[in-house]
C-alpha cells in the first residue's frame, strides 16, 4: 500500500474508532465493532493496529496533534473576541474534516457521562483561554455552550451533506454562543423577546 493512501486508511480508522469511543466509550467499544464500522475484518483491523490499546492510543495522539494544531494556529493572539473567532475557525475545520476525534475531544463538554480525555479536553479548553483546573462562570459556561453546539452543529452538517454550506453559520453560532456579537448583528427587539 502506498504511503498517502495507507495515511488515509489510518486517518479514517482513527476518526471511526474515536467516533464510537466517544459514543460507547472505552470500555464498551470492542475491535469488532471498530472493524465493523471501517469495513475491516478483525484480522485486518489488527494488521493496522496490534491491540484496541494501540488503537486508542493513536486516537489520542491523533486527537491530542489536531488540538495542538490548533492552538498553533492561535500564534499569539491576546485573549478576546479575535482570538475566540480565529479558534472557532480553526476547530470547525477540524471538526468538518475529523468529526469522529472532535466528538471524543469534546465528548466530555457535551456528554457528562463520556469518559474524560482531559489532555486533549485542555487543549480545547486552553484555546479560548479557560483553565480547565477553574472553571469560572459565565466564560466557562459560554465556552462549554460554544464546543457543544460546535460538536453538534458540525456532528449535523456531516449528516445533512452541507458541511461546506454550513460552516460560516456554525461559526457565527458558536461566536455568539461565546457572548461576542458580530459587526452588523442585529440586537433582538425586546419588544419582541419573550420574558
Amino acid at each position: 500500500m502506498t504511503r498517502p493512501f495507507r495515511q488515509l486508511v489510518d486517518e479514517g480508522i482513527l476518526d471511526r474508532a474515536a467516533a464510537l469511543f466517544a459514543r460507547r466509550g472505552y470500555a464498551k467499544t470492542s475491535v469488532q465493532d471498530v472493524a465493523d464500522a471501517v469495513g475491516l475484518s478483525k484480522t485486518g483491523l489488527l494488521h493496522h493496529y496490534p491491540s484496541k490499546d494501540a488503537l486508542h492510543e493513536a486516537v489520542l495522539g491523533q486527537a491530542a496533534t489536531l488540538g495542538r494544531r490548533v492552538l498553533d494556529q492561535l500564534g499569539d493572539l491576546p485573549p478576546g473576541p479575535a482570538r475566540d473567532l480565529r479558534a472557532l475557525e480553526v476547530l470547525v475545520d477540524v471538526a468538518l474534516a475529523h468529526p469522529g476525534l472532535v466528538a471524543l475531544m469534546l465528548a466530555p463538554v457535551t456528554d457528562l457521562d463520556a469518559e474524560p480525555e482531559s489532555a486533549v479536553t485542555d487543549l480545547v479548553l486552553r484555546a479560548f483561554g479557560v483553565d480547565p483546573e477553574v472553571l469560572e462562570p459565565p466564560r466557562a459556561v459560554r465556552v462549554v455552550g460554544a464546543l457543544a453546539a460546535l460538536a453538534v452543529l458540525t456532528l449535523a452538517a456531516h449528516a445533512q451533506d452541507r458541511t461546506t454550506a454550513w460552516r460560516q453559520h456554525i461559526v457565527a453560532t458558536c461566536f455568539d454562543a461565546l457572548g461576542h456579537r458580530r459587526p452588523g448583528a442585529a440586537l433582538p427587539d425586546p419588544d419582541q423577546v419573550e420574558a
